[in-house]
């Protein structure tokens, strides 16, 4: 046991920026591009950006919280002190389901990419590996989960910029096209920018969100970097330009290389941008990058669900031994925990291999949208809360608000209104809902209402 129970701040700027950076790039850009682009064809486009602007928006209404109050659990407990005790265990609750549910969907799919090169070796084997891999890892420092994050998002960002790039010299100078440039016709030419109409664009708006899930760890490592007040805000600033950069930018230059009705069907487009240089080992390539964001998303899963337990745990909501700190400063018991319980995963791919991801991911969707809806009422709450001079002298203040929580708030339903509206997807609001049921029985059942969830935010002191 460490000396204090406390979080050690050892995450420094560069771990937080690329934290952030791969919070915004998942295998959903990667895998799940060509499902989007099929369902609003080039208006995908659209689509995230309407998305982007709301991401932003959740963030900056974060940030500003964080950096006031830069603690593990970050919007749990934001939302136990600034809504109430019930509120902020709800919330920390669907988060760590939110994250446990999406490791055991990435520790799946990282067996699959295994299986590209080695299709003999047995998928519960590969998953063991690196599940154990991972949770050492974790329980090793939170630096060290830094630093994975930090090479994982490298990879990432060098291999969409990459592509970004050749792309364009395809499409303005005809790299890889005999000297002809490609031009934008693809844009417009099958069927129009908008070829399923609006109705396309709000379809892919669940797919969208899936992608950004993971965005808001920013706020969780508030509590663990080594100078919040300075690094927070510079990473939550520079959301809106990685998505413009690396998912619209992506997207706009895969749709004007394919026809969009034809992206997906024979191939991933990023391996198809490679191998049209005459790059043999573009699939292999993307695999490997595919594997490295699956092991990011899995790497980040056990980070958050450690921190929301422990978050849980100092407020008298969760078991206190998940609120004990090993000797390398880490939440060791809860995330032993959470691991074991992801490898539950396994089992559920092993009874539903077809539909597991799909399942898994749309549960995971909806337990972020709730999240994201409470940082912005939480948000709301906390600017309500403060006096005049205090809301003048905030570092870090949530533009346009309230306006822009009321519209974040309208774009959260639509999107709940697109997930029950697909057949692949509606799943997860009943399992979502059912969910929130038994942590609120729970929460009633164990007496946890009538704990004293001490408040271990202190008011601003400046005013």
């Amino acid at each position: 046991m460490a000396e204090n129970n406390q979080l050690q701040r050892g995450l420094k700027e560069r771990h937080v920026q690329m934290i952030a950076i791969g919070g915004a790039i998942g295998v959903g850009l990667f895998l799940g591009s060509a499902q989007t682009i099929n369902m609003a064809g080039p208006g995908i486009l659209v689509t995230y950006g309407i998305a982007g602007i709301i991401i932003f928006f959740i963030m900056r209404a974060l940030g500003e919280m964080a950096v006031e109050f830069p603690v593990a659990g970050a919007f749990s407990a934001y939302a136990n002190d600034f809504v109430g005790p019930f509120h902020g265990f709800l919330v920390g609750c669907m988060y760590w389901v939110e994250w446990t549910v999406i490791a055991m969907a990435e520790l799946t799919a990282m067996a699959i990419y295994v299986n590209f090169w080695f299709p003999d070796f047995p998928q519960w084997a590969s998953t063991l590996i690196f599940l154990g891999l991972l949770t050492l890892a974790n329980l090793t420092a939170a630096s060290l989960f830094g630093e994975m994050e930090f090479w994982f998002a490298i990879i990432k960002v060098v291999t969409i910029l990459a592509m970004i790039l050749i792309g364009a010299c395809m499409i303005l100078f005809g790299l890889g096209n005999g000297g002809e440039a490609i031009g934008f016709s693809n844009l417009t030419s099958h069927g129009g920018f908008f070829p399923n109409g609006a109705r396309g664009v709000f379809d892919a708006l669940v797919m969208v969100a899936f992608a950004f899930i993971g965005v808001e760890l920013i706020g969780i490592t508030a509590g663990e970097a080594e100078n919040p007040r300075k690094v927070i805000p510079k990473a939550i600033n520079t959301v809106i330009y990685r998505i413009l950069i690396f998912y619209i930018g992506a997207l706009f230059v895969i749709m004007c290389l394919y026809p969009w009705d034809e992206i997906g069907t024979t191939g991933s487009p990023f391996v198809l941008t490679f191998s049209k240089l005459g790059i043999a080992a573009a699939a292999g390539i993307i695999n490997f990058v595919v594997l490295t964001a699956a092991l990011s998303s899995c790497n980040s899963g056990l980070y958050s669900c450690g921190r929301m337990l422990y978050n849980l745990s100092v407020h008298n909501q969760a078991p206190k031994m998940f609120g004990k700190i090993s000797k390398h400063h880490v939440p060791a018991n809860a995330i032993v925990f959470t691991s074991a319980l992801v490898l539950i995963g396994v089992i559920i791919n092993y009874v539903m291999p077809d539909k597991a991801f799909t399942y898994l991911t749309s549960v995971s969707s909806f337990c972020a949208i709730y999240a994201w809806g409470m940082i912005t009422l939480t948000q709301m709450k906390f600017r309500k809360g403060l006096s005049e001079g205090q809301k003048k002298n905030l570092a870090f203040k949530m533009p346009f608000y309230p306006f822009s929580n009321i519209l974040t708030l309208i774009v959260l339903v639509v999107i709940l209104a697109a997930m029950a509206a697909h057949e692949s997807t509606r799943i997860a609001i009943p399992v979502g809902l059912a969910f929130m049921i038994v942590f609120t029985a729970a929460y009633y059942i164990f007496g946890l209402n009538k704990q004293p969830a001490e408040k271990r935010l202190h008011e601003i002191s400046h005013d």
